[in-house]
């Protein structure tokens, strides 16, 4: 089992300098390598990975894929659609220096896709965060421009149940204003109890804090 810690206190504890992940000439992050190393379709073939892990997981069109490229500074490591739903797979990430994984999951909550396909999805992210053996935190993915949904508090409750750190992490911050990035913090930190990080790929926005928290509690 895995001890729930706050990703918050862990992130602020850690020094990014401790990996060179920090430009000694400038308050710039250098960016770590990703490197997909690993995709995975059916539940049968998930891999026993003895690294640390960090699973993404979030709502079909939460801007993972974005969010990904935006945190390895490339255009095309992740696949972007304007279709949602489109990361049907379970795809491991390699982070050096750090040595650990960014695991992306499959989307929740598409309703166009096909019943029978959703509930593939279903069972292959499920079967991955259940089994799992290193598994550090999930980093719960949430639109900016939304009210808290169903689905990511099952998730967030999920995970907390499993004694799994969570890592709340809005998403798409440039889309709403000042206002009401504000309330949506507001309401996330009041459902979960915790600080909710801020983001934005496409300003780069709060980019350097989230891979704080990730190294804080991935890296080894």
């Amino acid at each position: 089992m895995y001890a729930e810690t706050s990703a918050t206190a862990q992130a602020s504890e850690f020094n990014l300098s401790e990996l060179n992940i920090m430009d000694n000439n400038s308050e710039h992050v250098k960016q770590p390598l990703l490197v997909l190393e690993n995709t995975v379709y059916v539940e049968s073939r998930l891999p026993a990975v003895a690294e640390p892990q960090i699973a993404l997981a979030g709502r079909s069109n939460v801007g993972k894929s974005s969010l990904l490229n935006a945190l390895a500074g490339r255009k095309n490591l992740a696949k972007v659609s304007a279709t949602p739903g489109k990361t049907r797979s379970v795809n491991f990430f390699r982070v050096s220096p750090g040595n650990f994984y960014l695991v992306d999951l499959p989307g929740y909550g598409y309703a166009r896709a096909a019943r029978q396909e959703r509930a593939r999805w279903a069972r292959l992210l499920e079967r991955y965060l259940e089994e799992a053996k290193n598994l550090r935190a999930l980093a719960l993915l949430l639109d900016c421009r939304l009210d808290p949904q169903r689905n990511d508090i099952n998730l967030a409750n999920f995970a907390r149940a499993s004694q799994i750190a969570l890592l709340p992490v809005l998403t798409k911050a440039d889309k709403c204003g000042r206002r009401e990035r504000t309330h949506r913090q507001t309401q996330w930190r009041e459902l979960l109890g915790q600080e909710i990080l801020l983001t934005s790929s496409a300003r780069r926005l709060g980019l350097t804090e989230l891979w704080k928290a990730l190294v804080g509690l991935g890296g080894s």
